[in-house]
């Protein structure tokens, strides 16, 4: 195997076996970003894009050689040239199995270089989904607990506007008992007022009998006094 097919061989298992590691299932997507945010990384990304086409053209280079050459020795004037010198046989199938094994190394070399950027594409987009995803979540707990938190404030809320329609409902009824403690006070004082009056009025009219009593019983008395006078004046005469 010449130089540059073994240089090809080495970078086909170094693509295996990185491809591999991408795909464990042990380095999760967003740990694989952490990965990819490394300083050394940042470094080479202007040199990334111009690496990986250069790649692309050298391997796609190699295979159409390697088909060139797999056409060469799989041509029917080989055939027959193998066919009339049988010692010549062995060297164009060992030419062909070489031209065809390059053929391979540089196809799978190019298909697993496609998919390595397609691999790691796809994981930066399902960290960033994952990340969206994350955030997303976090904002929908922050939402419920806001919500949870809203619904107690508000539960809270009617539950003071109960106590105090409540507090108001006992006020305007001690108000309506105080009121009518009020009226009934008026009309017992009303009543006492005229209780007062009748008593004056008994009293006037008990001292106006008493003074009319003691006249007449005075009256009395001198009417007597006369009586008496006037029969003793007729004794004597």
């Amino acid at each position: 195997m010449s130089l540059q097919w073994t240089a090809v061989a080495l970078f086909l298992y170094a693509e295996i076996a990185f491809v591999l590691i991408l795909c464990l299932p042990l380095l999760s997507a967003q740990r694989w970003q952490k990965i990819f945010k490394w300083n050394i990384w940042s470094m080479m990304s202007p040199y990334w894009n111009k690496f990986f086409f250069a790649m692309i053209l050298i391997l796609i280079v190699l295979f159409l050689d390697a088909m060139r050459e797999v056409r060469k020795y799989s041509a029917e004037e080989a055939l027959k040239d193998s066919q009339l010198q049988p010692n010549h046989s062995d060297h164009v199938h060992m030419m062909l199995f070489r031209a065809q094994r390059n053929l391979y190394l540089s196809g799978f070399s190019l298909f697993h270089w496609l998919i390595m950027r397609r691999i790691i594409t796809l994981i930066h987009q399902v960290a960033l989904a994952e990340g969206s995803a994350a955030a997303l979540q976090a904002q929908a707990e922050g939402a419920n607990l806001a919500t949870k938190k809203y619904m107690e404030e508000n539960q809270q809320l009617k539950e003071t506007l109960q106590k105090e329609s409540t507090k108001q409902t006992e006020a305007q009824l001690i108000r309506q008992e105080v009121e009518n403690a009020r009226k009934e006070f008026r009309a017992a004082d009303d009543a006492l007022r005229k209780s007062r009056v009748e008593v004056e009025a008994i009293k006037k009219q008990a001292q106006g009998l008493t003074k009319e009593y003691d006249r007449l019983l005075t009256e009395h008395h001198m009417l007597q006094n006369n009586l008496y006078n006037g029969s003793e004046g007729k004794k004597d005469q």
